[in-house]
């Protein structure tokens, strides 16, 4: 019998890139052991500068949180680390919204700043 790999989604406000990428590079060893999927511009990011192998799907705003959200309810994503601004207004904040309360919903394990994901993904000692 195969063994599912996890799957985590990681998406990241436009202010937070930059973030995101920076921890993604200091974790990329233990991210290659999931299935990744991350929204539209994150994940080309994320995939030329940290070197991820992933599924991008559609732009936030363009549908992707609400593809996120799909996947969380169909259970196949059990982890999200949303790298959230809380300091700028989002056109598709309802979007975000709705992404949330389903990762809140399905008990789905959610980071949403660098402490947090560290947390769940702590760098191991060589």
């Amino acid at each position: 019998m195969t063994e599912t790999k996890e799957a985590i989604a990681l998406v990241a406000h436009d202010q937070r890139k930059d973030d995101l990428v920076a921890w993604a590079k200091l974790h990329a060893d233990q991210l290659s052991q999931y299935d990744l999927y991350a929204t539209g511009t994150t994940g080309g990011r994320l995939a030329k500068e940290a070197g991820l192998d992933l599924t991008a799907l559609k732009s936030g705003p363009l549908g992707g949180d609400a593809q996120i959200g799909a996947m969380i309810a169909e259970g196949r994503l059990n982890n999200l680390i949303f790298f959230i601004d809380p300091l700028t207004a989002m056109p598709h904040d309802v979007d975000v919204k709705s992404l949330l309360r389903l990762a809140i919903l399905y008990e789905t394990k959610l980071a949403v700043n660098e402490a947090s994901a560290s947390a769940m993904f702590p760098l191991q000692d060589d």
